[in-house]
C-alpha cells in the first residue's frame, strides 16, 4: 500500500511535529507553512501574523499502520481547538487549528470529527477548527524541523 499525507495546524509546529513523530506508522514529517497569500514565507514572516499562514505539520503515513481518523485523534490530543488564533502562549492567526485535506476522505473524516467533537460538550466554547483542501506546502526553514528533538525535548509541550 503507498503512503498517504495528512496535514494539521495546531499552534507551534514544533510541538505538533514531535507528537506525529512518536505515532506508529508515521514514516515522515516536516513543518511549514500553508494557506496564505506569500509565495515562499519565512518564519519571520508568517511569526509577523501579515501572510495569512498558518505553522502545519505534514505527516507521510501508512494507511495500512494507522488511520487517518487516528492522526485525527493524535491532533485532537495534542492541542486545544476552541480558543481563536491560539494555542497557550502561542499568539497569532498562525497558530490556529486547522485540518488541511488531501483528498475527499479526508474532508469527510475531518468535517465528521469537528461535528462530533464540537456537539460532545467537551468543550464550553464552539470548536474553531477549520477543514479546508490543501493549498500550496511552503516548507519552514530546516533549523525548524524536528526543533525540539534537535533541542533535547522530544515530548510535546501541550
Amino acid at each position: 500500500m503507498e503512503s498517504r499525507i495528512a496535514t494539521f495546524a495546531a499552534g507551534s509546529f514544533w510541538g505538533v511535529e514531535s507528537t506525529f513523530r512518536q505515532v506508529s506508522g508515521v514514516l515522515a514529517t516536516r513543518v511549514g507553512y500553508m494557506g496564505g497569500s506569500v509565495i515562499s514565507p519565512s518564519h519571520e514572516q508568517v511569526g509577523g501574523g501579515q501572510t495569512g499562514h498558518a505553522e502545519v505539520c505534514e505527516v507521510t503515513y501508512d494507511p495500512g499502520q494507522v488511520s487517518f481518523e487516528d492522526l485525527l485523534a493524535v491532533f485532537w490530543s495534542c492541542h486545544d481547538p476552541a480558543p481563536p488564533g491560539r494555542q497557550d502562549a502561542d499568539l497569532g492567526s498562525q497558530h490556529r487549528s486547522v485540518i488541511y485535506c488531501h483528498d475527499d476522505h479526508q474532508v469527510e473524516a475531518a468535517a465528521r470529527a469537528v461535528e462530533a467533537l464540537d456537539s460532545s460538550g467537551r468543550y464550553p466554547d464552539p470548536l474553531q477548527t477549520e477543514v479546508h483542501r490543501c493549498a500550496e506546502f511552503w516548507p519552514a526553514e530546516e533549523e525548524h524541523q524536528q526543533f525540539l528533538e534537535k533541542d533535547g525535548r522530544p515530548d510535546c509541550p501541550r
